[in-house]
C-alpha cells in the first residue's frame, strides 16, 4: 500500500511539472515576453536591409576575460530577419569583428525562444550568414536602404565603443536611410555624429533597456548601460515599465522619421515593421 502511494504521488508531482512546463511559455507570453504581432507584408523586392550584431560572446567584469557565455538576443535578430525577408527584402548580417556571430544561449532555452528562432536555426542560408558575418570596416552602409542594430548583452561590450560603426551610421543617415535598433542596440548609435561634429541622435526620441531592467536582470556589471548612455549623449528618452522591466515593450520613432528605436526583446516585430512602413512612405 505504501509503496502504491508513492508511486501515486510520483506520477501526480511529474505530471504536475509537465504541465507546469508547457503552459509557463503561454503564462509568459500573456504577462508580455514576445507578445504575437500582426505583420504586414511590404512588396519590398530588390530593397536591401543590413542587421548589425555584436562580436562580443562572454558576459565578464572588467578586467576579467571569463565569465557565461553571450552575445546577441537571438529573437532581436531573427525576428526582424524574417520581418525583412517576407517583404522581399535581401538581407545581410554583419558584426564588429566580422566571422561567427554570438547567440546568446540562454535566449534559446524553450520558455524563451521564438518561433524566429526556431526557424532560422533550420535555415541553411540564415545559418551561413551568420556563422560568416561581414566586417562591419568593410560594408558600405549607404547600399542599404534599411540599417537595423540587434541588441543582447555582449552588445553592452562592443556597440557602444565602436568609432567605425558610429562613423557609418552617419553615412547611413546622411544618406537618408532609415535605422533602427533594440534593446542594448541603440549603443550602437552613440557615436554618430553631424556634419558639424554634434551627436547625431542629441535632441532626437529614443528607447532601449531601461535601467531598471538592467538591475532586474542582473547585469549591472557590464559597461554600458542604454538608457544611460542614451540621456548621457542627449536623447529624450522614452520608456515603458511594468513590474518586471522585461515584460514591458515601446518603440519610439524621432520626429525626422529616421530612427526607430525598441525597449527591449518584445519590440523586434514593431520596431522592423515600423521601419519598413517609413521606407514605403505610410508613415
Amino acid at each position: 500500500m505504501y509503496k502504491s502511494l508513492v508511486s501515486k504521488t510520483i506520477i501526480i508531482l511529474l505530471s504536475f511539472l509537465i504541465i507546469l512546463a508547457l503552459s509557463l511559455p503561454i503564462l509568459l507570453k500573456s504577462l508580455g515576453l514576445h507578445p504575437d504581432f500582426d505583420s504586414k507584408t511590404f512588396k519590398l523586392n530588390g530593397k536591401k536591409a543590413l542587421i548589425i550584431a555584436s562580436s562580443h560572446d562572454v558576459l565578464n567584469l572588467p578586467g576579467e576575460v571569463r565569465g557565461k557565455p553571450t552575445g546577441v538576443a537571438s529573437s532581436e535578430l531573427t525576428v526582424p530577419y524574417y520581418e525583412f525577408m517576407n517583404s522581399g527584402m535581401d538581407v545581410d548580417l554583419a558584426s564588429i569583428k566580422g566571422g561567427e556571430i554570438p547567440i546568446d544561449p540562454e535566449t534559446l532555452i524553450y520558455l524563451i525562444r521564438t518561433q524566429s528562432d526556431k526557424k532560422f536555426q533550420n535555415d541553411i542560408e540564415a545559418m551561413k550568414k551568420l556563422k560568416n558575418s561581414m566586417l562591419i570596416d568593410n560594408v558600405d552602409f549607404t547600399k542599404y536602404d534599411l540599417i537595423y542594430i540587434a541588441g543582447g548583452w555582449g552588445a553592452a561590450y562592443d556597440l557602444g565603443y565602436s568609432e567605425i560603426l558610429g562613423s557609418k551610421i552617419s553615412e547611413a543617415y546622411y544618406a537618408n536611410k532609415i535605422i533602427g535598433a533594440v534593446c542594448h542596440g541603440p549603443l550602437g548609435l552613440i557615436h554618430a555624429k553631424d556634419k558639424n561634429g554634434n551627436l547625431l541622435i542629441s535632441g532626437r526620441k529614443m528607447t532601449g533597456v531601461t535601467d531598471k531592467q538592467v538591475k532586474e536582470l542582473g547585469i549591472e556589471m557590464t559597461p554600458q548601460h542604454p538608457e544611460t548612455e542614451l540621456r548621457k549623449a542627449g536623447v529624450i528618452f522614452e520608456s515603458k515599465s511594468k513590474f518586471n522591466d522585461l515584460f514591458a515593450n515601446h518603440v519610439a520613432v524621432d520626429d525626422e522619421r529616421r530612427f526607430v528605436t525598441g525597449q527591449n526583446q518584445n519590440a523586434g516585430h514593431e520596431t522592423a515593421q515600423m521601419m519598413m512602413s517609413i521606407l514605403v512612405g505610410e508613415i
